[in-house]
């Protein structure tokens, strides 16, 4: 199992969770699109289009649910042909973070509804505090995105 961390409390669970609940894919971000953890893809053109969908899926789903039913949704499952994908909020002290996992046949809704529960209680038991939690964007964020632009598209 390939499983990449950037916030070494998210790997035991997100690797038992992915087990468990016999997914494809899986990442668990930041709402600002920020990546705690991934499995299973193979570029990470594709972990970074992943979380922007998740983030947006986030962000627009809970606006909604706010205006239909005062309350943000707080996840999405989807059906396709061969695959499925479940898009659900963990709930933290600090930030709620998002969860994205793409499933097929080897598994069921249910299967990951589950082991998502156990998994929400794992992450919230680990999760650092609003406190110990790192800013989402630096402070020269906007700087070195404008610096990295330039080179990337051949202006320096």
């Amino acid at each position: 199992m390939k499983l990449s961390v950037a916030a070494s409390w998210v790997e035991m669970p997100l690797r038992k969770f992915v087990l468990d609940a016999r997914l494809e894919l899986g990442v668990l971000l930041h709402p600002t699109g920020q990546v705690l953890g991934q499995f299973g893809f193979a570029r990470s053109v594709d972990v970074m289009t992943a979380c922007a969908l998740a983030a947006a899926a986030h962000a627009s789903s809970a606006e909604l649910g706010r205006q239909l039913e005062g309350q943000p949704f707080r996840g999405v499952h989807y059906v396709g042909s061969t695959r499925q994908f479940f898009r659900a909020t963990v709930v933290t002290q600090a930030t709620p973070l998002i969860l994205f996992a793409v499933f097929d046949e080897e598994s069921s809704l249910g299967v990951v509804q589950l082991f998502f529960q156990q998994f929400c209680r794992e992450v919230a038991a680990l999760a650092p505090s609003a406190e110990a939690e790192p800013a989402a964007l630096a402070e020269d964020f906007e700087s070195e995105l404008n610096r990295n632009l330039a080179v990337m598209f051949g202006r320096v």
